[in-house]
This record gives C-alpha cells, structure tokens and sequence, in this order.
C-alpha cells in the first residue's frame, strides 16, 4: 500500500465531504463516498455525518472486499464495490440524499429512463442520462443488480452512466476522480432545482441542439 497516496485520497474524501455538507447537499449522517486505489476501497463510515468526517475513520477495505481498519464501512459498500467492477473507468462513487433529486422522485420523474430532461447545455455534456432506480431498502443488495444492468445497457448504447436515481433515497455518482464525481453530483442536483422551479412544463433541448452538443463537445446523448 502506497501511504502517500492513501493519505492524500483519505484528505481528498473528508474535504469533499465537508464542502457537500456545508453548501447543504448532504446532511445529518446521510450520504456516503468511497476512492478506489490499486489494493482496494477507502470508504467513509456508516452514519457518520460527512461535514465532519477524518481521515483515521476512514474504512480501508481490501480487493477481497475485507475491511482492514477504520470505523465500519458504509452500508452503501457491497453497491460501490459492484459500480467500481462494471465501469472500470470509475475511481470515485458520492451518494448523497440532496434536496430536490429526492423531491423529484416524489413528485414524479421526467421518465424512468431519465429523471431530468435535458434542459440545459451543461447538464447533456456533463451529467448525461440518470436513470430511475426502484425503491429497495438503503443497502438492499438487488439495488446493485439494477444498477450493473443500466451501466451494462448504456455502455452498449455508447452513453456510458455517471449517475443513477435511487428512488426516495438520491443520487449515485460516479466518475474517474472524486472532484470530477462532486461536479456531476452538482450540476445534477443544480437542474433538478431548476427543473422545480422553471416549471415542469419546460420544453427541453430540441433534437438539432443535442445533436449539436455531440458534434462540437462530443456529448453523449
């Protein structure tokens, strides 16, 4: 084990911890965050409350799924071990219960196969398709199952997932570094906020335009 780099990641994990939970994207002890190194997962304890997170409690599990030392893992950890074997290209996972990804649930998604439509530039090129997760339990282990399969699916289709919708619970990001996973989970949440306020009538991004987002950015609708 490299502790450098484990080091750094561990300071990573609670400085995004603490900037999520003091702009209000997550609160009390909900959420999770996990890193994935070359001999296996560090991950943020269950119930631990993310604003004030530290390094030493930090749960260090092994590439067999074994848990070495810190606080007892997330219970959300069996979820990011299965995210992290689908996309390879994965190095970080956020989950978090931000306010009005979880109203939406409530009030209706767009479609299952997208919660937000694509109303904005930046939430095509940054954020993509996020999909709808049915309700399970947190830490119900067929809520992986789910989420393989949409990975799977969309991979196929070319539009690889950053992110799905947990129904009732929020949302599960993912990306190839922890800051680039907090902007997805940011400019998620940002558009269901504006989604709720703009009305849910707005019309989205007309085909010619999502057309043109792929030709000049490369964005994968």
């Amino acid at each position: 084990m490299n502790r450098t780099i484990h080091a750094k990641a561990a300071e990573e994990i609670c400085r995004i911890g603490r900037s999520l939970f003091d702009r209000g994207y997550v609160h009390a002890t909900a959420g999770n965050i996990s890193v994935r190194l070359d001999e296996g997962i560090l991950i943020t304890p269950t119930d631990a409350c993310l604003g004030h997170i530290q390094p030493s409690e930090l749960a260090w599990v092994d590439a067999a799924g074994v848990q070495q030392r810190g606080l007892p893992a997330s219970k959300s950890l069996r979820l990011h071990r299965r995210i992290y074997d689908a996309d390879p290209a994965a190095g970080a996972i956020i989950h978090t219960h931000s306010t009005h990804l979880v109203a939406t649930t409530l009030r209706g998604v767009w479609t299952q196969a997208d919660i937000l439509p694509p109303i904005t530039p930046y939430y095509v090129m940054k954020v993509g398709h996020v999909p709808l997760v049915p309700y399970h339990r947190p830490g119900d282990p067929v809520v992986g199952d789910h989420v393989v399969t949409l990975i799977g699916v969309h991979a196929e289709r070319g539009t690889p997932l950053r992110a799905v919708m947990l129904d009732r619970l929020g949302p599960q990001v993912w990306h190839r570094t922890l800051g680039e996973a907090a902007a997805v989970l940011e400019e998620l949440e940002e558009t269901a906020r504006v989604w709720a306020l703009a009305g849910r009538d707005v019309s989205p991004l007309p085909e010619a335009r999502l057309a043109e987002l792929h030709t000049v950015f490369g964005a994968r609708w």
